[in-house]
């Protein structure tokens, strides 16, 4: 059994899992679900292991968990630092159209576009159905596809910061912060937020980083080399094999297993 980050980060930093070359299907079934039961605490998040899911649940509003999902890239801790310099209780309580965001800027973005972003994301009236409209006909991707489609609709000209932000339309990449983003506000349990009912969590997608591509390879649990949106499909299909209804529950341990180097 692993200590708790919690308990002792640097315990838990220090020791390893024992993977058997060839895991079986038994071995990566209690394998993930003992990891799934151990990192579900709200404590599992904190000051020695911060997560932008973290600034996410300070404020409850499925628009500010899509501004900290489309953020969750680069440093951990530099990804922390910006959230918490948003002014994201305004995407809760909104008062005033013209508030500020931020004076920051954010590694691909600058503050012209965070500011854009930030007032667009403001006026939207419902993300959820926004997504509905697409999901309805075709399942995740499409729900993703309607989001991305609605913030585009409204920019005058695509910038290389937003498109980055936003993610391309026509792209094959493995879209991680979507899909974190819809973990969020689907899934309910310790982490997770659960604020939209109607979309079933078996139709959800891993949001895979380099983290749990590493690890997924390494448990077998994906034979695709490439680290693309095909590789998505092929370790969300297999991870049903161990909860057919709620696959994607083992995505945080996933991750934590590989940020935290468990596994070699």
């Amino acid at each position: 059994m692993l200590e708790t980050p919690t308990s002792n980060p640097q315990v838990a930093i220090a020791q390893k899992l024992r993977i058997p070359k060839n895991p079986s299907k038994k071995f990566l079934y209690h394998l993930l679900e003992e990891q799934y039961y151990l990192f579900n605490t709200k404590d599992s998040i904190n000051e020695n292991l911060p997560d932008p899911l973290g600034v996410a649940r300070e404020f409850p509003s499925d628009k500010v968990a899509l501004f900290c999902a489309l953020f969750a890239y680069g440093n951990v801790h530099s990804i922390v630092k910006f959230l918490q310099s948003c002014n994201l209780n305004a995407l809760v309580n909104p008062k005033d159209c013209a508030i500020s965001c931020t004076s920051k800027v954010y590694r691909f973005q600058n503050n012209a576009e965070i500011q854009w972003f930030f007032q667009t994301l403001l006026n939207l009236e419902s993300l959820q159905e926004i997504f509905y409209q697409g999901y309805r006909c075709d399942s995740i991707l499409g729900g993703i596809r309607s989001l991305q489609s609605t913030f585009y609709r409204k920019l005058d000209k695509p910038t290389q910061g937003l498109q980055f932000l936003l993610g391309l339309l026509d792209s094959t990449s493995p879209l991680k912060r979507w899909n974190l983003f819809l973990r969020w506000v689907v899934r309910k349990d310790s982490l997770d937020l659960g604020y939209w009912e109607g979309v079933k969590r078996s139709d959800l997608l891993l949001p895979l980083d380099t983290h749990t591509f590493r690890i997924a390879r390494r448990l077998g649990l994906l034979k695709r080399k490439t680290y693309d949106f095909k590789a998505v499909l092929e370790l969300s299909e297999n991870l049903k094999r161990f909860d057919a209804n709620d696959p994607i529950k083992y995505d945080f341990a996933l991750y934590r297993i590989g940020q935290l180097g468990l596994i070699e």
